[in-house]
């Protein structure tokens, strides 16, 4: 099998994917994952689709992330690792979708107004 490709992103983070046969290494920005995302909710997010497929041990990936937080950072790379999965098997599709993890989340930080606080918080309003 030749090295799939895939990007997933979340918030501000991008998560370049690069998917081959392995044993089940996951590295990401040269350290491996466990390193990298300290925390064991994060580590669960990133391993979800391979748990849910129970191909953790068949393939190696290698990941360069950027940009955003850890929680955003994660979760970019899980939609990275499922779309990789799905260029695999396309039959693995549908168990996936009902996981949720196919779905791009589209929620951004809404951009600073002039003239205003925040994106939607006012200056206090002085009526004299």
């Amino acid at each position: 099998m030749e090295v799939i490709n895939k990007i997933g992103r979340r918030k501000s983070a991008i998560a370049r994917i690069y998917l081959s046969d392995g044993s089940g290494k996951v590295t990401v920005n040269n350290k491996d994952y466990k390193e990298y995302f300290p925390v064991g909710t994060l580590q669960y997010i990133v391993m979800q689709p391979f748990n849910l497929l129970e191909v953790a041990d068949k393939y190696d990936v290698k990941v360069n992330l950027d940009g955003g937080g850890v929680k955003g950072q994660a979760e970019a790379l899980r939609l990275g690792i499922t779309r990789a999965l799905i260029e695999i098997d396309e039959e693995c599709r549908g168990k996936l979708k009902a996981a949720g993890f196919v779905t791009r989340d589209p929620r951004e930080v809404e951009r600073k107004k002039p003239g205003q606080k925040k994106a939607r918080k006012k200056f206090q309003f002085s009526k004299r």
